[in-house]
């Protein structure tokens, strides 16, 4: 099978880019031809394909972190709303290349919906694989910073986007984002995809609810492929922390569990705005065992996991199946997390993991506690969740459930 890949990123910057680079050597490892659709960037891998990329906009990562001359802007928007270049580039990549079928990962905001008018003009099914909330939530997180996890938009209080400014904290933005959304709403693109692979039900249920057909979601879980079989591991008096530094991940609850105690606590990661800054001047001049790494590759990352005692997630949003859990699966670690959204499907409770009660300060004290007290019990959970990676979570289960799919809407 010829399989067109859409990303808006061709280098690896988060679980997105991981799973995608994951999937396409799976593919071509089971024959399939992979052509890549990105954007152009300094930090993109080599591809033979990059004459049909688009033009970069910024280079820039994150948006909030570009230069923000007119042309810049005006690009984004033009992506982020109908972008009549990224329609002409796809239609020349699908009339020369003449795929099969076009799977997407990520296209909101820096590729744009005309891609898949393209596809659907030419009859090719387009699957698309859903990391975050973009249809139903113009900030893509059912949260912003003013009251928390937050379903107005689902349920149609759209001008509560620009009263909480959810998109880059500006109301301008905000307005600019929910104006896009409403354009794609009223074209129809969601109906112009013929399925959606979900990583958890959690996330099915609110595409349920925004009105996506059931017969056109399916639920496949991610992956995680395994490099190291059976990996050599450590038990250390230290939890871990790996992801964004950002208000909605929990950080803050998860600081003020580890403030005054004797606990050692590890965070990985990275802050876009500033986030990280408040939690040190918050910790200044208490005491505290909690440490800042700082950003680092997986390939950095991966010693921290193999020696932590566990991992801990303590997320206030929907977070989406995140990859950090079967990444601690896969190095023998159970993991701590909110008894929130997705996260009990994958973390179960006294079995791969414990819960604790949202936001719940003295809850997630008690966790950890209980995780430092009882290493053994701990480490049989990390085992039980290596399991899992090898029964629920391998390549070879994903891809057998994916290709069916694919396979189906050949027909």
């Amino acid at each position: 099978m010829k399989i067109v890949l859409v990303n808006y990123r061709y280098f690896i910057s988060g679980g997105p880019e991981r799973y995608y680079f994951n999937i396409k050597e799976i593919l071509e490892k089971q024959g399939h031809e992979v052509i890549p659709f990105s954007i152009k960037s300094s930090r993109n891998l080599s591809s033979d394909y990059e004459k049909y990329f688009l033009d970069v906009v910024d280079d820039e990562i994150y948006f909030a972190h570009a230069k923000k001359s007119f042309k810049v802007i005006l690009k984004s928007f033009t992506r982020m709303f109908y972008s009549f270049e990224a329609k002409h580039k796809f239609k020349q990549l699908l009339t020369d290349t003449k795929p099969d079928l076009v799977y997407i990962m990520q296209y909101h905001n820096k590729i744009s919906p005309s891609i898949i008018d393209v596809s659907y003009s030419l009859r090719i099914p387009v699957v698309h694989r859903i990391s975050d909330f973009q249809y139903m939530c113009p900030n893509a997180l059912f949260y912003n910073d003013v009251i928390g996890v937050c379903e107005d938009c689902l349920k149609g209080k759209w001008m509560s986007c620009v009263k909480y400014k959810c998109v880059l904290n500006s109301r301008i933005y905000s307005a600019i984002k929910m104006g896009a959304k409403w354009l794609h709403d009223i074209m129809g693109i969601t109906k112009k995809i013929d399925a959606f692979v979900v990583p958890s039900s959690f996330t099915l249920s609110k595409l349920e609810e925004f009105g996506i057909p059931k017969e056109k979601l399916y639920h496949i879980p991610t992956f995680f492929n395994l490099k190291e079989e059976n990996p050599t591991v450590e038990y250390r008096p230290f939890l871990l922390f790996v992801g964004r530094i950002e208000k909605q991940k929990g950080l803050m609850t998860l600081i003020k569990a580890f403030e005054g105690t004797e606990y050692n606590l590890k965070i990985i990661g990275f802050s876009n705005d500033g986030y990280e800054k408040q939690l040190k001047e918050y910790l200044k001049d208490k005491k505290h065992h909690v440490e800042f790494l700082g950003k680092k590759s997986f390939e950095e990352i991966v010693p921290y996991l193999k020696e932590c005692l566990c991992t801990v997630v303590p997320s206030e949003w929907y977070d989406n199946f995140p990859n950090v859990i079967l990444e601690s699966f896969a190095y023998k670690k159970a993991v701590i997390a909110t008894d929130f959204g997705s996260l009990p499907e994958l973390v179960h409770d006294n079995k791969t993991g414990l819960t604790f009660q949202y936001a719940d300060i003295e809850c997630l004290k008690e966790k950890i506690r209980y995780t430092f007290e009882h290493p053994e019990t701990i480490k049989e959970m990390g085992e039980n969740g290596y399991q899992s990676i090898l029964s629920d979570y391998s390549p070879s289960v994903h891809y057998t459930y994916l290709i069916n799919l694919f396979d189906n809407l050949k027909k």
